[in-house]
């Protein structure tokens, strides 16, 4: 008689794997703010810049300083369910986009399944606001289904220029237009509109990521802070003279751009935005307010946003190969 274990065995791995699967995703229920009955969607994907730890940090500072319910989303491997930003795709709950006000990414090179990718598609679709870091410009990597109906996305699209960032963002993947890992950046923010509510209470910008080169920006684009390439990776170093300084390219930009749905749909991108890059509390509190503003609730915005962190926060440093293994995202709920 055959041995009943081997099926056993298969029996409970294969049930293990749909239970870590299963796990709840990760939210931050707003308390008392501004944000209150606001909902963001966070979605963290990308195998360089933490966007694992980037993420989770902003969404409690704004859950628990400014009222907004936060729900943050993380490529999950599917054998083990823990966060892991190689892999490319599975990033499960998308479809929790169907009651957000506002989708806050950092994603790079994701190839999602259809049932993945819809409620991201119906979300830009609608509308809805978006708010994108770094390597957004290049989110999505569509390699399984050329030909799908998502393939359009690509970051490379020929069909539709430059996929979603290039069409929807403003930009897609060009180049490391500083010196990468050897010229930190500083954000010199854009006279022209200094009194724009994303800048209120913004006086200092400084990320060791390099400036990204930035070629396509359209023309209902308005550049909130201007990219200065510096001559090392600290925040003292002299601007870099010459031409990667002259003119300085867009390092964080909004637009107001209606897609088809019927109304403009706002959207902040910034090329700054490593999970390093956020220990700035410039960048956080233009990010805060960049967050009220998407949710048409900009009149809201404080003098100056309370940015303070909610817990320890020590990110790595970015670079491949570097993100803590075995993390659940239950494991960062907040105690």
């Amino acid at each position: 008689m055959r041995s009943s274990k081997p099926i056993l065995a298969a029996v409970l791995a294969a049930f293990s794997t749909l239970t870590a699967v299963a796990e709840s995703p990760l939210v931050y229920e707003g308390g008392a703010g501004p944000g209150k009955g606001k909902h963001i969607v966070f979605l963290a994907g990308d195998e360089e810049y933490r966007s694992e730890e980037a993420l989770p940090m902003m969404a409690k500072i704004l859950a628990t300083r400014h009222g907004f319910k936060c729900t943050v989303l993380f490529c999950i491997n599917p054998k083990t369910g823990n966060i892991d930003p190689l892999v490319t795709t599975n990033l499960p709950g998308t479809e929790a986009l169907a009651s957000a006000d506002l989708c806050f990414m950092s994603l790079r090179f994701r190839d999602l399944p259809e049932d993945q990718m819809k409620p991201i598609v119906d979300y830009v679709n609608a509308g809805k606001a978006i708010i994108a870091l770094r390597t957004s410009t290049h989110a999505f990597a569509i390699n399984a289904n050329k030909s799908g109906p998502y393939a359009k996305y690509d970051w490379q699209s020929k069909s539709w220029p430059g996929g979603f960032g290039q069409q929807i963002l403003g930009e897609t993947w060009i180049n490391h237009h500083g010196d990468h890992g050897k010229q930190s950046t500083r954000g010199v923010l854009n006279s022209n509109v200094a009194s724009h509510p994303v800048l209120k209470g913004v006086t200092d910008i400084w990320g060791p990521t390099d400036v990204y080169g930035v070629i396509h920006l359209p023309a209902d684009a308005t550049v909130l802070v201007q990219g200065q390439v510096l001559t090392g990776m600290n925040p003292a170093d002299a601007p870099l003279p010459g031409p990667k300084n002259d003119p300085m390219m867009p390092l964080i930009w909004l637009r107001e751009h209606d897609f088809g749905s019927g109304k403009a749909s706002r959207i902040v991108t910034s090329t700054i935005g490593a999970a390093v890059d956020l220990q700035s509390d410039g960048l956080r509190r233009l990010l805060v307010n960049a967050c009220y503003w998407a949710a048409r609730i900009e009149a809201k915005i404080p003098d100056k946003a309370d940015v303070s962190y909610v817990g320890p926060y020590t990110p790595r440093y970015f670079g491949f190969g570097k993100f803590q293994e075995g993390l659940k995202p239950s494991d960062l709920r907040l105690q």
